[in-house]
């Protein structure tokens, strides 16, 4: 029997229904959240990805601005900008853009931002509260993850659900909010023994290694969901995710492609982060 090609989850579409909600709920506050981005330097794949923050914001009718630094600024004179949005009760989420320059320590940067204000859900205070499973800002990519599992119709409860990846951005908080969703979960990681008979077993893979087409095609078991957080550029400027796109479209029941799958709901989340934590703040129920 020829193989059936996967569904394409649209990261776009489920992206632009999610940021209509956000903006429904923002027109009828009487208040507008407010997000501020700090960018150190001009690195030019993070000027497009915080102009498009800005402009989802803005047509969110969220109060949005970025504060843009040189890349020489130290770490004192960083962390005393921080401190100055802390302050202001019109801010209601900060996101500092990463990588840092190398002068800055990125762990200091992430434990100055309040944590009421961490949009990016990376403050030791929200990962303590994910793990525990009290409320708290969940990082954006993997909530955008769930999002997608969840229009796709993946059935979540009870799914084998293997996750590709450590970092403390995706692969770790993904863990969570699989387990949370009543995934058995499995982490799979670069000293994984056999890691293509790991994916086959899996009903769902959450690719984020960050190595172009590590995951073959015939890694995917029949029918898996398949959710790539990869975005690697070839030598020929393509760009690819960390699964072979064209072979796992003939194993997989769902897909998301690279680019138009993940990418477009972590700004969705972003923007979903910065309201909810402006309703905290405030004592609003959302």
């Amino acid at each position: 029997m020829a193989a059936v090609a996967a569904r394409i989850i649209d990261g776009k579409a489920v992206a632009l229904r999610l940021r209509d909600r956000i903006a429904e709920r923002v027109a009828a506050l009487p208040f507008q959240p407010g997000l501020r981005v700090v960018r150190l330097g001009d690195d030019p794949a993070s000027g497009v990805y915080v102009r498009n923050k800005d402009r989802a914001a803005l047509a969110a009718g969220f109060n949005s601005a970025t504060l843009h630094l040189p890349a020489d600024t130290s770490q004192a004179a960083l962390l005393d900008r921080i401190a100055e949005l802390n302050a202001d009760r019109s801010v209601d989420g900060i996101l500092v853009q990463l990588p840092l320059p190398p002068q800055i320590r990125q762990e200091a940067v992430v434990d100055a931002v309040d944590p009421a204000k961490d949009v990016d859900g990376f403050h030791p205070l929200n990962v303590g509260l994910l793990a525990t499973r009290q409320p708290s800002l969940v990082p954006c990519t993997p909530k955008g993850v769930m999002h997608l599992l969840r229009e796709a119709g993946v059935a979540l409860p009870g799914a084998r659900a293997l996750v590709l990846g450590r970092s403390q951005i995706v692969g770790r908080p993904m863990l969570q909010v699989l387990l949370d969703a009543d995934c058995t979960v499995t982490a799979a990681h670069s000293r994984t023994r056999n890691l293509a008979a790991e994916c086959r077993r899996a009903d769902i893979v959450i690719a984020a290694v960050g190595r172009p087409e590590m995951v073959r095609g015939d890694w995917i078991a029949p029918g898996a969901a398949v959710i790539d957080v990869g975005i690697n550029r070839r030598p020929d400027g393509r760009l690819v995710g960390d699964v072979a796109f064209a072979e796992a479209v003939g194993h997989a029941g769902a897909i998301t492609p690279v680019p138009g799958g993940v990418g477009p709901m972590t700004i969705a989340c972003l923007l979903e982060n910065t309201l909810d934590a402006a309703l905290r703040r405030r004592g609003i129920q959302g």
